[in-house]
């Protein structure tokens, strides 16, 4: 299980505040060393949180037996190699309007290998119109979770 994992943002509180809304929790202030960073919170018994950064700094290992560290970084408009998948409490209707408010390309797709009719589908929420998270509501959950089982990959050929 996945309790919190960070994405860049140019306004981490308002991306915090709209992720905090599809998933049915509340933003707050991020509280650690940090300035300018948010958190949506699920308020769930996991813990389950995002946090965002401001997108002019980078995580970067510590020192000797320092833990992480901020460093500057340039900023620009480039998508990145990294989405997640979320499951969320409200509907898909309710996703998209979350999703178009905030003014985000978000549309529902299915994935399949080429080819292949969809095996699940996801809302594709594209937070500042750079970066991919897939919003599954629970209702549709099922299916994915279903799929993404041993016995599945191993039926495809998939292992390494």
């Amino acid at each position: 299980m996945i309790h919190h994992f960070s994405i860049p943002a140019r306004d981490p509180a308002a991306v915090a505040a709209v992720l905090a809304e599809m998933i049915g929790g509340r933003a707050f202030r991020f509280p650690g060393p940090l300035p300018g960073a948010a958190m949506a919170v699920s308020g769930d018994p996991h813990g389950t949180m995002i946090e965002v950064y401001p997108d002019s700094v980078a995580m970067a290992r510590g020192e000797g037996d320092e833990p992480v560290s901020y460093i500057p970084v340039p900023t620009d408009d480039r998508c990145m190699p990294f989405h997640a998948l979320l499951s969320v409490p409200l509907d898909c209707a309710a996703i998209e309007a979350v999703g178009n408010r905030a003014g985000w390309r978000t549309r529902l797709f299915g994935r399949a290998a080429p080819g292949l009719p969809p095996v699940f589908h996801v809302i594709e929420v594209w937070v500042e119109n750079r970066i991919l998270l897939e919003v599954v509501p629970a209702d549709l959950i099922g299916v994915y979770e279903t799929y993404m089982q041993f016995e599945r990959m191993d039926a495809l050929h998939l292992s390494l």
